[in-house]
């Protein structure tokens, strides 16, 4: 289909030929857009030529060069790793051997050159016989590692003529892998010219074509733009600016056209409906329009302006302004006006609910980041102030702080808990202050009533005023205005409220604010609530723990002991440790950790304590101890597993464990000690040192079935064992090698500390910022008995020895300065020997211990353990470990490797009258009448 402009084609309008060849030779006329563009296509391609061009030779010399790398390669390798190439480098003669195989290879491969030469570079073989013996030029010492060397390099002529040299050397070894000699290939490439020449024709070609394409291209364009913008009619252009004053006047922005001297030469209906512009303003300068000063200056200056806003009577105008001929001297400007009265309404309106939901947002956010009651309401102080309100308050129940259920009976008495905005130095209540609030005030009202209050003006809250009149009027005095009081309220419990001020500097609150205020409080009451649930639960949790932990050192002559125990900040956890003392003096040291936090780890521990406590009774060694423990705890798996009790609590899944268990004597100076997966123990000498004895690290409690290996350390008087679990040395920041290392550091140099000294400086350097996990922490440093409080002497198994026995009891006894004991200890000992003799096997030992007690130890090597009973009236023996136990603070039996010991213990001072006390005389002998007589 054809189109026509307005006017009928006729013969006259073809021009004559001359005319035409001059269209056809403006093409080439630079100042026209073809021609122009005729230009830059002709520079495009003759750039894509001359880049194709070179692209080629590039490609080329670097294709030649890497073929030339792979082929030195192989040639090199190939001949090196040729048979008998390694025996000639070491014959008497190489070069008599290897010269003619060279030349044969370089001939096969195509290579230019095969050298042969030993490990200093002098060459065996070359292409020209006189530069046999010469050094070699290029890099072997890769070589001579073992490497494969590929270079470019210069050297002799080559049978090649000139060119770039690439050689590859290559080491030759023996059968032992030894390098024995080195091979070199190499090829000169040549002039890489003739490989890029024969393209040269095709890449002209495909550039004449593609200028060709442009020359047509170019004049199919310029004819067509001839066409249409020399084509219309008369009658068409005139219907068009008919069009164009139709739109112009019809569209609902107004459209000014000012001249350079500033008068107005064009207006459109809706400009001069906005403007309020008169009927004869077009042709009028614009200073006498009637228009507001500010948007006369507008219209009159020639700077360009956008989107501005402009008051024009009750409308608010957004202005656009450009010049009209910004490349010509006849200036003048084109000016649009578009009403924007009703959208910076609705924009102010969404505006202002955006701003609501970023706070809203932020307080999501930023509220509950931690478990502190305190810190949240700290957080919710901060968040309103001052987005919302120049001063914020909360102020919580105290049952809330303390983590108690809230009560109404504490309403009246509320805590000031945080104070948020720039607005500190008014006169309100300080933070930690208890507030009683009187009924008429609007916190005891929103309390009671359970919504929030807005006070518009604070001058006539009389409520507010009357409950602290001094304070209030220097607030007022200080520029406080208007209020909104919340309550925090979470699962329908109060837990306080928060106040939000405004000065006079910002607007009254109103309704809306109340809403905002109520919302921005429930989403800080839940948090609020959460942490003050947390902070209960914490607090059973630490109250459960600390009471199934030590509170008191046990009277022991052995060691003196200093711990600590930090509960973690999210949670309790099980770490656990003991000092428990055991016959004979000696001590027993536990620090275990239960897998798990909360109350089910806390009672996990406090049964694993009290176990603990039961095996050590017993007198268990010390990896029967940890055997025992492993059985418990697997068994307490299994109770779990067996019913659904414990589903859905807290605790559920497997328990576990870690356990170090230690041994003192004091007597001897050693420790005796296993651990279940337990970190291991650090020992700190007298002078300083500090050393990991290196304890077997055995599984941890609740696998099952797998032995626990004992060391046993010899230590000086004076040592310091540190016991403690992995809280201490591993947390997120760092792992446990990084944890030890600081405790050896912070350890290194405590040999002259005392325990507590110990505790306190590992403490120091040691506790993170924000503790994850509990930390346990026990330094034990050794004492040793004195050998003039031991006494020890073995007895021939003779019941007419045992009064030589006693004898040496009352000798040993008066060298201590214990007459008044004598006599109680001899019939204890007298009968723990008796015994001995005539149901134990020899031999019979006796030990006397003087210490915070008096200790008697008689041992055989028996196995059988003694039990007390009370005889009969007919039983002529059997009231011996009667005796014993009546006269004895306690006593005992433990087994050792020989057989067994039986140990009973005094005490001395007071403490042996008191227990005297307990076995009078006339009871004893009761036990030995006869009714009968």
């Amino acid at each position: 289909m054809e189109v026509f402009s307005g006017r009928p084609r006729s013969p006259e309008r073809h021009p004559p030929d001359g005319r035409a060849r001059r269209r056809q030779a403006s093409l080439l006329d630079l100042r026209s857009a073809a021609g122009q563009v005729f230009l830059l296509q002709v520079v495009i391609v003759v750039l894509l030529v001359v880049a194709s061009v070179t692209a080629t030779v590039l490609q080329t010399a670097r294709d030649a060069l890497e073929r030339g790398r792979r082929d030195s390669v192989v040639a090199a390798q190939s001949f090196a790793n040729a048979p008998g190439t390694a025996e000639a480098l070491q014959s008497a003669d190489p070069t008599a051997v290897l010269q003619p195989k060279a030349e044969t290879a370089r001939k096969r491969t195509g290579v230019d050159f095969v050298i042969a030469m030993d490990t200093k570079g002098t060459r065996y073989t070359y292409p020209y016989p006189q530069e046999i013996g010469k050094k070699f030029v290029g890099t072997i010492e890769p070589a001579l590692k073992g490497r494969t060397v590929i270079e470019q390099a210069g050297g002799p002529p080559l049978p090649a003529g000139r060119g770039t040299d690439v050689q590859a050397v290559v080491p030759v070894t023996d059968a032992h892998g030894k390098v024995v000699g080195l091979v070199s290939a190499g090829i000169t490439v040549k002039n890489v010219a003739s490989l890029w020449i024969p393209q040269l024709p095709i890449i002209l070609g495909s550039g004449a074509a593609a200028l060709a394409l442009a020359v047509a291209g170019t004049t199919l364009v310029s004819r067509r733009l001839r066409r249409q913008t020399h084509g219309l009619a008369p009658a068409e252009l005139a219907q068009l600016y008919e069009h164009h004053d139709a739109v112009l006047h019809s569209v609902r922005e107004g459209v000014l056209i000012t001249a350079a001297d500033g008068r107005l030469l064009l207006a459109n209906d809706e400009a001069i409906r906005l403007l309020d512009l008169p009927a004869d303003a077009r042709g009028r300068p614009v200073g006498e329009l009637g228009l507001p000063e500010p948007m006369a200056e507008l219209l009159s200056s020639p700077e360009t302006v956008t989107d501005e806003l402009h008051l024009a009577g009750d409308r608010l105008l957004a202005v656009n302004k450009r010049p009209t001929y910004p490349d010509s001297e006849r200036g003048g400007s084109v000016v649009t006006l578009r009403d924007t009265t009703e959208l910076a309404a609705v924009s102010g309106r969404a505006a202002f609910a955006r701003e609501r939901l970023e706070l809203l947002y932020q307080a999501g956010v930023a509220i509950g980041t931690t478990l502190d009651v305190e810190r949240t309401a700290q957080e919710l102080a901060d968040v309103a102030a001052p987005q919302f309100a120049d001063l914020v308050t909360v102020d919580l129940l105290d049952a809330v702080l303390r983590g108690w259920e809230p009560t109404a009976e504490g309403w009246r008495q509320l805590r000031r808990a945080a104070i948020g905005g720039e607005q500190r130095m008014m006169p309100v209540y300080p933070l930690g202050e208890v507030i009683t609030f009187s009924e008429r005030t609007p916190q005891m009202r929103t309390l009671q009533e359970r919504r929030g209050m807005l006070v518009a003006d604070l001058r006539q809250a009389h409520g507010w005023r009357g409950q602290d009149p001094e304070r209030a009027r220097k607030a007022l005095e200080c520029g406080l205005k208007s209020l909104v009081t919340v309550p925090l309220r979470a699962r329908n419990v109060p837990l306080g409220v928060v106040n939000f001020y405004r000065t006079v500097d910002s607007p009254a609150f109103e309704s809306e604010d109340l809403a905002f205020a109520e919302e921005l409080a429930a989403r800080a009451a839940v948090a609020i609530d959460n942490a003050r649930r947390f902070t209960r639960e914490h607090a059973m949790a630490v109250t459960l723990q600390r009471s199934l932990l030590p509170r008191g050192q046990p009277d022991q002559d052995a060691l003196e002991v200093a711990w600590r125990y930090l509960p973690a900040e999210a949670g309790v956890g099980g770490d656990w440790f003991d000092i428990i003392p055991l016959p004979g003096a000696r001590v027993a040291l536990v620090m275990g950790d239960v897998v798990g936090r909360g109350l089910h780890a806390a009672a996990t521990m406090g049964r694993l304590r009290t176990a603990v406590h039961n095996f050590a009774t017993l007198d268990l060694p010390v990896d029967e101890v940890l055997g025992n423990l492993d059985d418990l705890v697997v068994r307490m798996d299994n109770e779990d597993d067996a019913g659904d009790v414990a589903k859905g609590h807290e605790g559920e899944g497997v328990t576990g464990a870690t356990c170090l268990y230690a041994v003192y004597d004091p007597v001897s100076g050693t420790c005796t000690m296993a651990r279940a997966g337990h970190p291991e123990p650090v020992v700190v000498d007298p002078d300083g040192t500090v050393t990991c004895p290196g304890v077997p690290a055995s599984a941890p409690l609740g696998l099952g079935g797998y032995p626990f290996e004992i060391t046993e350390l010899s230590l000086l008087e004076g040592s310091q064992l540190v016991l403690y679990t992995d809280g201490l040395v591993e947390n997120g920041s760092h792992d446990i090698d990084v944890g030890m290392e600081g405790l050896r550091r912070a350890l290194r140099g405590s040999g002259g500390r005392t325990p507590e000294e110990t505790c306190q400086a590992v403490i120091d350097a040691l506790k993170p910022s924000s503790s994850r996990d509990d930390i346990a922490l026990l330094t034990a440093r050794t004492r040793r008995f004195p050998s003039s409080h031991v006494a020890e002497w073995d007895v021939l198994s003779d019941p007419a020895l045992v009064p030589s026995v006693r004898a040496r009891c009352r000798e040993t006894l008066r060298e201590w300065g214990l007459e008044e004991t004598a006599f109680a200890t001899e019939l204890i000992l007298s009968e723990l020997v008796t015994n001995a003799i005539r149901y134990g096997l020899p031999p019979v030992r006796v030990r006397l211990l003087y210490g915070r007690c008096l200790i008697c130890e008689v041992s055989d090597g028996s196995g059988t353990s003694p039990r007390l009973r009370r005889a009969a009236t007919t039983d002529e023996g059997g009231r011996g470990l009667f005796l014993v136990a009546q006269f004895a603070q306690r006593w005992g039996t433990r087994y050792t490797t020989r057989g067994k010991v039986i140990w009973a213990e005094q005490l001395l001072g007071d403490g042996a009258s008191a227990a005297m006390g307990h076995a009078p005389v006339d009871f004893l002998l009761d036990q030995f009448d006869d009714p009968g007589a």
